[in-house]
């Protein structure tokens, strides 16, 4: 389809697909601290990083929402966001999370 022919439900339906992704801005604003100061990115790279990104999130999440589910529970929490990650493979990253989460909720309680 053309996007000069557009649809009130294309319309619609690119809405709700940029609802689910993170701001642009904040991920490109991410991939510039991981290069050199004189790199570049461009707008198609920021597009899939944003894409990949928002559906990561959107994979760790749900999966972490089952838990929930079956644990009777409406909150997701820190830990089941590192219980999902370690359960797809994410091993390497949830220890660096934890790590995260120590810090926070030290930096967090009431003193």
């Amino acid at each position: 389809m053309s996007k000069t022919h557009l649809s009130g439900d294309d319309i619609e339906d690119d809405s709700r697909d940029q609802d689910r992704l993170l701001p642009i801005a904040n991920v490109a604003r991410i991939m510039k601290k991981s290069l050199p100061e004189s790199a570049k990115i461009s707008k198609d790279a920021k597009e899939v990083v944003q894409g990949c990104v928002s559906e990561f999130i959107t994979f760790i999440t749900s999966e972490a929402g089952q838990r929930c589910q079956q644990e009777n529970r409406k909150t997701v929490n820190g830990d089941d966001i590192l219980f999902a990650m370690k359960s797809l493979g994410f091993e390497n990253y949830a220890i660096v999370l934890q790590e995260y989460l120590n810090k926070y909720r030290d930096v967090s309680r009431p003193r």
